[in-house]
């Protein structure tokens, strides 16, 4: 009986012995139960949160069409055949870079926007969907202030790759929470008004650019941005977090740590049989700490990382989420080609002078009413994916069609006709497509589904499209050449 009794007080005394720890825990669960829901703060209405991410969603791609600007972006110096030299503007002057250098500035975001959105979707099943907007806004905040303080090639470059980083977050996790916000029976609406942030955003952007470029200087335009994003970086950190469906709370969180850890002990009890014989119990602390703080570590890494590629796997098994992220790169690929050489298309058939603005003008306007009509048809329909995949493939066989007429018809005005109405129906596919991204995954995947989307239309759509259709058009160009040569 006196060693039973001894026994018992030495489990007592011993603070980690695993039948202690588990006791705590359950007696925790049972004084501080988990809340299944958290009440969203009162101070985010429905509304008032669209507003806010259409406002961060302009901002992220007026930076886009601000570093394209003339403004901005600006020239070479030039020096004629006699001598005369006209110096450089904008990022291209100052820092003197050929036209590879400056090509990679446009599109070096994407790097870090590809890496992030993954990690970014996956952290969500840990962390707040909310305060890791907050974290992003922040990265972009800081990031495009360093651009606009930049001294180097390689200076700007990594801070438009950290711009990327900062925008992975809010791209993976604005939408969900739109979605779960957002009127049953305008689900698809407000997707559309958020997305037509994008072409709005843009235009904005080239204007802006070029005004702040043009009358004070090209650093002046990323400070400017810098400083209009602040004030949205700190709301996500000072205001009270929004909870996503399918994602648990903070609380939560907490005691799912808590439980990782008893095996730990139990662990290292079984495995160190000696702790009795150390000599000391700050020792012993130390010891164990250590151990358990760079296990912990490891298995958070390893259970991330693990937890991300069933996830993949289970979104690789999902035909209709696979059908329409594969339709999604075709459109973006199409897209891309357009973008680009469109408008050099447009001079070389029909000697436009204007080109970029007649150009730019149909997107804006066309971009606008083509996604705010395709979200309020499907709304109209009911809001399905069957519904969902109807209007896609309407809309964009429509708009190939009109598009491709325009380009085949002789006369200018009959072209400016064909091709809004194409972009119209092209764009009319950005809220339904997004739409089935959202409601073809289970709740707590919608994050990695559109993290996922964005880098697969990116890496095989619109990023090597303009290229290639390059290669097409010399080879077709080399080979019509050795055909007239071969005729004469």
């Amino acid at each position: 009986m006196r060693d039973g009794e001894k026994e018992s007080a030495v489990v007592e005394q011993n603070p980690l012995e695993p039948q202690s720890v588990g006791m705590a825990i359950a007696q925790e669960l049972q004084e501080n139960p988990v809340p299944n829901h958290e009440p969203n703060p009162s101070w985010f209405t429905p509304k008032r949160l669209l507003i806010i991410f259409c406002i961060i969603n302009m901002l992220n791609y007026v930076d886009r069409g601000a570093i394209g600007s003339n403004g901005v972006n600006g020239s070479l110096q030039t020096c004629t055949d006699s001598g005369i030299c006209t110096s450089g503007s904008g990022i291209q002057g100052d820092f003197n870079l050929n036209n590879f250098e400056d090509g990679i500035l446009s599109s070096a975001f994407m790097v870090g926007l590809l890496i992030s959105s993954p990690i970014f979707a996956s952290l969500a099943k840990s962390h707040n969907p909310f305060r890791l907007i907050g974290v992003g806004l922040s990265v972009w905040t800081f990031a495009t202030a360093g651009c606009g303080c930049s001294f180097d090639f390689w200076s700007i470059t990594i801070c438009r790759m950290l711009v990327g980083v900062g925008e992975a977050s809010f791209i993976s996790l604005a939408a969900p929470f739109i979605d779960d916000n957002a009127p049953v029976a305008q689900k698809t609406s407000w997707l559309g008004i958020f997305y037509m942030c994008i072409p709005t955003g843009v235009a904005l952007g080239y204007v802006y650019g070029g005004l702040v470029g043009g009358h004070l200087n090209w650093r002046f335009a990323f400070l400017g941005e810098a400083t209009l994003m602040l004030p949205f970086a700190i709301l996500g950190f000072v205001i009270k977090p929004l909870q996503l469906k399918g994602f648990t709370s903070s609380g939560s969180k907490q005691v799912l740590n808590k439980e990782i850890v008893a095996p730990e002990v139990q662990d290292l009890k079984i495995s160190n049989g000696a702790v009795g014989s150390l000599t000391g119990r700050e020792e012993l602390n130390d010891s164990i700490s250590k151990k358990f703080s760079l296990s912990k570590g490891a298995s958070k890494i390893s259970n991330q990382v693990t937890r991300f590629w069933k996830d993949i796997k289970v979104l690789l098994i999902n035909k209709v989420y696979v059908v329409n992220v594969l339709g999604y790169i075709a459109y973006n690929f199409v897209i891309g080609a357009y973008s680009y050489w469109g408008p050099k298309a447009g001079y070389a058939i029909y000697h436009m002078n204007n080109a970029d603005l007649l150009f730019g003008g149909i997107t804006i306007v066309c971009g606008m009413f083509g996604t705010l009509g395709g979200g309020y048809i499907l709304d109209c329909m009911h809001s399905t994916i069957s519904n969902a995949f109807k209007l896609l493939s309407g809309a964009t066989f429509l708009g190939a069609i009109f598009c491709f007429s325009a380009f085949c018809s002789k006369n200018l005005y009959g072209y400016i006709v064909l091709f809004s109405i194409g972009e119209v129906l092209v764009f009319a596919t950005q809220g339904p497509v997004n739409y089935v991204c959202l409601h073809s995954v289970s709740p707590s995947m919608r994050p990695l589904s559109m993290a996922m989307s964005t880098v697969s239309i990116h890496i095989f759509g619109d990023v090597p499209s303009s290229p290639l259709v390059g290669v097409l058009q010399g080879s077709s160009f080399t080979v019509s050449t050795a055909s007239t040569k071969t005729a004469s």
